[in-house]
C-alpha cells in the first residue's frame, strides 16, 4: 500500500478561475427551490431543502476539521443522505471518497488507508462492516440513518452546528473525488477526478448527448458510489433540475413498480438492470408500464436482442455509451437527435477524442487508420488527474496525453465506436482470438436465455476453451446441447462454446458488471 498523508495540503489555485462540483446542487436550489430533487419511498426532498441539509452537514464537518484538501470517505447507499454528504464534503473544498457499499471490513480499511481519509461517514445499515473497517484503519466514524450511540450521528451534530453559507471556490484542477477501480488486475487504485472534469462532463452530456429535461423523473437505481450513477444519474439530473427517484437496492420487480408509481420518464442502467426489467415486465403481462421516453445503458455492452426487446416492450430506444472511471466516465455516446446505432457506443462527446491505437506499443501512442482494430485511447477534458500515490501506474495508463483504456475496438470513418472486448477478456483458442462479446450477442438472441457471460478457461490441447455461464428465462427448458447447437449454427467452429454452465445468477460487482474473473476461478 503506498504511503499517504492523512491530512493532505490544500491545493492552491493556479489561476484566478474557480469551480466546484457543489455548484451543481447550489445552482439548482437557487433556480428551482421548490422542485422535488430526490424521492426515496414516500419521502420527497426539494432542491432548497437538499442544499440546506447539505450545508448543515458541511457545518458539522467543518467543526470536525474538514476543509480544503481533507479527504472524507462515505459509505452510504442510494438514499437522500448520499447527496447530502457528497455535496457537503465538496462544498467545504474537501475531497469525497465514496466507498462501495458491498465491501468487507478489510476492503473498507484498505480504501480508507490508501486514500488517507480523515473520517468516514457511514449509514446505519452498513455500520457493522464500516465501523470495523474504520477501526482497522484508525479512522473516525460519523453515522447517518442511525441513532446517536457509540458512533456519533452527523445528523445530530448538524442540528447543533452553524450551516455554511455557500460552497468554497476551488481550483478547477483540484481533486474533487477519489473513486476506486474494481481491481481486476491487483489492488484497487484510487482514480482522482478534478472539479473541471466532473463539471464539464455534466455540461457536455446535457448540451448534446443526453436528453434530460427539468420535468423528467429519472430512476436512480445505479449505485451512487460508482461513477456511472454518481455522474450520469445524480449530478446530471441535479444539473438539469429534474427529479431523481432512488432505489436503495435494485431488483427488476421493485424497480418496475417504482417507475410506474413515480411515472418515471428516464431509465439509466447497466445491461443486467435492463434484462431484469424486461424479465419483470414479461412476468406480469398486461400490467401497467411506466411512461418512459428515454433510456441509457453503459458499463458493458447491451446485446442487440435486449435493445430490440426493450423497444418492443416499453416503446423506447436505449442509447448506449462508453466510458471508464478514469474518463469521468462518459467518452462516447449515441447522441440525442440521431437514431442510436445498435452495436455501437456512439461517437465521442464534445471536446473529447477517441481513437484506436496499436496495443503493442506501450511507450507511445500510434493511432491506427479508421476501421482497424486496436486499443481504444481517449483524451480530453474528461480525463482523471492520475491514480493516487501511484505515479508509475499513472504513467503507464496515460501516454502522450492519451488514456489507454485496455478495451479493444474500432473507430469508423464516421467516428462511431464499436467495442470488441477487454484486452484481458479475450480468449485465445488454438491460436485464434475469440472475443466474448461476439459470442454473448449470439447467445443472448436465444429465446430461453435471460443473461449470459462468456469467458475462457484453461484447456490443455487448445490453450483456452470457450465457456458460457447462462441464466435461463424462468420456465425455459433449453439445455447445454441446445444452446451449443444454436451457437454452432451462427459462429465459426473455433468461436462457439463447448462448455455451458446453467446457473441461477451471474456474479455481479457493486456497479452491476458481471465478474468474469470469478467465473474463470469457479470453472477452471
Amino acid at each position: 500500500m503506498p504511503e499517504q498523508s492523512s491530512s493532505p495540503a490544500p491545493q492552491r489555485p493556479s489561476t484566478h478561475t474557480s469551480l466546484s462540483v457543489a455548484s451543481i446542487l447550489a445552482e439548482s436550489a437557487r433556480r428551482r427551490p421548490d422542485a422535488v430533487a430526490v424521492v426515496v419511498g414516500t419521502e420527497e426532498t426539494t432542491y432548497a431543502q437538499l442544499w440546506a441539509q447539505a450545508r448543515g452537514y458541511a457545518g458539522a464537518l467543518r467543526e470536525r476539521g474538514v476543509g480544503p484538501g481533507v479527504r472524507v470517505a462515505m459509505l452510504v447507499p442510494n438514499v437522500a443522505d448520499f447527496p447530502r454528504v457528497y455535496y457537503a464534503v465538496l462544498a467545504l473544498g474537501a475531497t469525497v471518497v465514496p466507498v462501495h457499499a458491498l465491501l468487507t471490513a478489510r476492503e473498507i480499511a484498505y480504501a480508507l488507508g490508501d486514500s488517507g481519509a480523515r473520517l468516514l461517514v457511514c449509514a446505519g445499515p452498513l455500520l457493522a462492516a464500516g465501523a470495523d473497517g474504520a477501526s482497522r484503519a484508525g479512522v473516525e466514524v460519523l453515522s447517518v440513518l442511525a441513532p446517536d450511540g457509540e458512533v456519533r450521528s452527523l445528523t445530530a451534530l448538524a442540528a447543533a452546528s452553524q450551516p455554511i453559507e455557500t460552497y468554497v471556490p476551488c481550483d478547477p484542477a483540484q481533486t474533487a473525488t477519489i473513486l476506486y477501480t474494481s481491481g481486476t488486475t491487483g489492488q484497487p487504485k484510487g482514480a482522482q477526478g478534478c472539479h473541471l472534469a466532473l463539471v464539464e462532463q455534466v455540461n457536455s452530456l446535457l448540451i448534446n448527448a443526453f436528453d434530460i429535461r427539468p420535468d423528467d423523473v429519472v430512476l436512480g437505481a445505479l449505485p451512487l458510489f460508482h461513477t456511472f450513477g454518481q455522474t450520469c444519474a445524480m449530478n446530471t439530473t441535479f444539473r438539469a433540475g429534474a427529479r431523481l427517484v432512488m432505489v436503495p437496492k435494485f431488483d427488476g420487480p421493485t424497480a418496475l413498480a417504482t417507475m410506474v408509481e413515480q411515472e418515471a420518464t428516464v431509465m439509466m442502467g447497466v445491461p443486467t438492470m435492463w434484462m431484469a426489467l424486461l424479465e419483470a415486465a414479461r412476468a406480469a403481462p398486461g400490467r401497467a408500464l411506466p411512461p418512459l421516453r428515454y433510456g441509457c445503458s453503459g458499463g458493458a455492452a447491451l446485446p442487440v436482442a435486449v435493445i430490440e426487446a426493450v423497444r418492443e416492450t416499453f416503446g423506447i430506444e436505449v442509447y448506449e455509451g462508453y466510458g471508464l472511471t478514469e474518463t469521468s466516465p462518459v467518452a462516447t455516446f449515441n447522441h440525442i437527435g440521431v437514431p442510436p446505432r445498435a452495436g455501437t457506443v456512439g461517437t465521442a462527446i464534445w471536446g473529447v477524442d477517441v481513437e484506436a491505437a496499436d496495443p503493442e506499443e506501450a511507450a507511445s501512442i500510434r493511432v491506427l487508420p479508421r476501421g482497424e482494430l486496436g486499443e481504444l485511447v481517449i483524451r480530453g477534458h474528461n480525463l482523471f488527474t492520475g491514480y493516487l500515490g501511484r505515479p508509475q501506474d499513472t504513467a503507464e495508463a496515460v501516454v502522450d496525453g492519451w488514456f489507454r483504456s485496455g478495451d479493444l475496438g474500432t473507430v469508423g470513418e464516421d467516428g462511431y465506436v464499436t467495442i470488441v472486448d477487454r484486452t484481458k477478456d479475450m480468449i485465445l483458442r488454438n491460436g485464434f482470438n475469440v472475443y466474448p462479446r461476439e459470442v454473448e450477442e449470439v447467445l443472448a438472441g436465444h429465446p430461453d436465455v435471460a443473461q449470459v457471460a462468456v469467458f475462457g478457461v484453461p484447456e490443455g490441447s487448445h490453450g483456452e476453451e470457450v465457456a458460457a455461464a447462462v441464466v435461463l428465462v424462468p420456465g425455459a427448458s433449453a439445455d447445454p446441447d441446445a444452446l451449443r447447437s444454436w451457437a454452432a449454427e451462427q459462429l465459426a467452429a473455433y468461436k462457439y462454446p463447448r462448455r455451458f454452465e446453467l446457473v441461477d445468477s451471474l456474479p455481479m460487482g457493486p456497479s452491476g458488471k458481471v465478474l468474469k474473473r470469478e467465473l474463470v476461478a469457479r470453472y477452471s
